[in-house]
């Protein structure tokens, strides 16, 4: 795999009065390898068409002004208070777009007032990582305003910066990667210890195959501790198994690992990750040969991981899966950080339409709120609209 760092943009002549600017940068969906991120291990996201775009634009006072198309009035923050726990909660949506600032500040790159309108059509709560699109479509936009010349690899690392330390959300930067590097008809094996990118091969429509995603519409919130204490289990398990990630357990040291680890959640935890490494690396393999179908089963195994060894999964969420899997799906899973948001289904064409019907009419049956369904094809990363 390599990574690549050619710069991101490139800037506009230098002016006397800069120019507005619009970038746009898309959403994803996680084919598989969930919480594996941040165990420095593997997974194999794609971009998708719905997204964010930012439009920066220069402000004579010297205040960073959001606005969303989304909301209603604008958000001011003076550019020498921008800082975490700067932002009320009532403006939190903000802060994805005053960290990505406040992080570029971080790094030296000081600028005058500016204008930032951004405008979203990812469904937000969804895990398809809304908060990625709006943080790199700010990251590239601010990147091309103000001439700064950062390449993709560093725009990755800003919008990261922002979502961790400003708004406090701890991702492990796989959904940046996917929203700055996306390829159109390629899915992308993410070394997420090396940052390197290998584009491998995902053309449904050529395949004959669509990808069905289900937002089940359960709550999905990463900041309420559930993910957190995920992520400190995986840790606290890589420490007593004396490794410096999960990443470093393959599927021969499994059971070693099992009999090492003192705690039955801590070791559910680590099987999920170890189990999840080599079904992603699994699936990569497969699709660099053409065999999209044969995925599916890798799909399935992901979601069963999800729900019994790291138990992110809420009852919403496993219906559809039963419901797509019934309805034809060649494999089907819960996608993104879990405790609700979408599921995704491989499935022919023809019966997409069905077994999307057939979740909405399971749905009812159990008063759950109405889902909705739309399908999905991997598109081009972050760029900016002329």
């Amino acid at each position: 795999m390599s990574s690549t760092s050619e710069p991101a943009g490139t800037p506009e002549p230098a002016e006397a009065e800069p120019v507005e600017c619009t970038w746009r940068a898309p959403g994803r969906v996680n084919l598989i390898g969930e919480h594996t991120d941040y165990n420095d291990g593997f997974c194999l996201p794609m971009a998708i068409p719905h997204g964010c775009t930012a439009t920066v634009s220069p402000l004579a006072e010297p205040v960073l002004e959001v606005v969303s198309v989304q909301r209603e009035g604008p958000v001011e923050i003076a550019l020498d208070e921008l800082a975490p726990g700067a932002l009320s909660d009532d403006d939190e949506w903000a802060g994805y777009v005053a960290g990505v600032a406040w992080a570029l500040r971080e790094r030296g790159h000081e600028f005058a007032g500016l204008s930032i309108t951004v405008d979203s059509d990812v469904p937000v709560g969804a895990g398809l990582s809304s908060s990625a699109a709006l943080g790199c479509s700010v990251a590239a936009a601010l990147n091309d305003h103000l001439g700064l010349g950062l390449d993709r690899p560093e725009l990755v690392s800003v919008a990261r910066q922002a979502e961790n330390d400003f708004v406090g959300a701890p991702t492990g930067g796989m959904d940046q990667l996917a929203s700055i590097f996306g390829e159109r008809n390629r899915v992308l094996l993410c070394d997420m210890r090396t940052l390197d990118v290998e584009p491998v091969p995902f053309d449904l429509e050529a395949a004959g195959l669509t990808l069905l995603v289900i937002d089940t519409k359960a709550p999905h919130q990463l900041t309420d501790g559930l993910y957190g204490e995920r992520r400190d289990a995986c840790e606290q398990a890589a420490r007593l198994l004396g490794v410096p990630a999960l990443r470093d357990l393959g599927l021969e040291e499994l059971s070693d690992a099992m009999d090492r680890l003192p705690d039955e959640t801590l070791r559910k935890r680590a099987r999920h990750v170890i189990t999840e490494n080599d079904r992603t690396l699994a699936c990569a393999d497969l699709l660099r040969t053409g065999q999209l179908r044969q995925i599916g089963p890798l799909l399935t195994a992901s979601h069963a991981s999800m729900r019994d060894d790291f138990e992110i999964t809420v009852p919403e969420v496993d219906l559809a899966v039963e419901v797509l899997l019934a309805f034809g799906a060649f494999g089907a899973r819960m996608t993104g950080g879990g405790f609700g948001g979408c599921v995704i289904g491989l499935m022919e064409p023809a019966q997409a339409r069905a077994a999307a019907l057939a979740v909405v009419a399971a749905y009812a049956g159990r008063d759950y709120v109405e889902p909705v369904s739309f399908t999905v094809t991997a598109v081009d990363g972050a760029h900016r609209l002329d």
